[in-house]
């Protein structure tokens, strides 16, 4: 969603480096030179940094990650980077973050996030981390969309007063092997006046993929390709990047463009489902009259059913000795 193409890339949290992997991935698939893109990262579990430097290493691919054990909030390995794409996948709620030791930190511009919880710790730093024409995508737990818990709510308003949020997107469940917490996209950027893009100055896109995604097996979803293109695709026809792909335009129960008033409105909470509405539903062209006639005989029907049931059971229980 982001294309990350060209300039410098980072993940403060970069695991095994599954998100550069996937940047150069796309740099090669649209032309790119090995080299396009300048790659940032730190990780504080040293396997996991060397796990990522060796996924770097046998694809070639030149960057400078960092390995301290306290991790980027206590030790920040790139204090003076700019990035021009942050992508991450921060560890949800983290509640040991050390966040009493830096309740004065120069990156906490949109308040002190809660010692509690570090999701706005994240969301925090990558904006600090991000160059001027910047933009940020990143994974968090959809609580991060609506709580006031820890002043978590001003920091959220502040941000979007800022007109800093871009697009939010609502995931479906069951799509990560390695917690079943439910989550969403952030897209942060600093520039929505991007000459590349439309004005998109106090706006939101929201989307809500809630229901998109194919069981794999009885506890895992996948998003299909095409539902992870039409996701992209309405990311970017929004953005004025849809070339032959026409204008944008809301659809009821998926996405909706919405300014910063009406978001003011429901206090700052940038759960997609308040802003996209309801899916329409075809008409199926039967009149009314007909169609209640229809669902109230079907409804005596399942009345009698009951009714049946009722005492079959009523006679069971007696056989039993149990009368009721």
């Amino acid at each position: 969603m982001i294309e990350p193409y060209k300039g410098r890339v980072f993940d403060p949290c970069c695991g095994s480096g599954g998100m550069f992997v996937q940047s150069e991935k796309f740099v090669k698939a649209h032309g790119g030179r090995i080299g396009d893109i300048s790659v940032y990262g730190q990780e504080s579990n040293q396997t996991t940094w060397r796990l990522c430097k060796m996924n770097l290493a046998i694809r070639g691919i030149d960057a400078n990650v960092q390995w301290n054990n306290v991790g980027s909030f206590l030790n920040d390995a790139h204090k003076d980077l700019k990035a021009d794409f942050i992508l991450a996948n921060p560890p949800f709620n983290d509640s040991d973050w050390k966040g009493e030791l830096l309740r004065d930190d120069i990156r906490w511009k949109y308040g002190v996030p809660p010692t509690g919880n570090a999701n706005f710790a994240w969301v925090e730093h990558f904006i600090y981390h991000l160059s001027p024409s910047g933009i940020t995508g990143f994974v968090l737990a959809n609580g991060s969309m609506s709580s006031n818990t820890g002043g978590e709510g001003e920091i959220r308003k502040k941000i979007v007063e800022a007109d800093l949020v871009d697009c939010m997107v609502a995931l479906p469940g069951q799509l990560f092997y390695n917690t079943q917490i439910p989550a969403c996209l952030w897209f942060v950027t600093r520039d929505k006046k991007n000459h590349r893009f439309r004005d998109r100055r106090g706006e939101v896109l929201f989307i809500d993929a809630r229901k998109m995604g194919v069981m794999v097996d009885r506890r895992h979803r996948e998003l299909t390709e095409e539902e992870v293109g039409r996701i992209a695709s309405t990311y970017h026809i929004w953005r004025g990047e849809g070339g032959e792909c026409g204008d944008y335009e809301d659809v009821p129960g998926f996405c909706r463009a919405v300014t910063l008033d009406e978001i003011r409105k429901h206090g700052h909470i940038l759960t997609p489902g308040r802003y996209v509405g309801a899916e329409a539903v075809e008409d199926d062209g039967e009149p009314f009259d007909e169609k209640m006639k229809q669902l109230t005989g079907e409804l005596s029907g399942q009345f009698e059913k009951s009714r049946g049931l009722e005492e079959e059971i009523r006679k069971n229980l007696a056989g039993l000795g149990f009368k009721i």
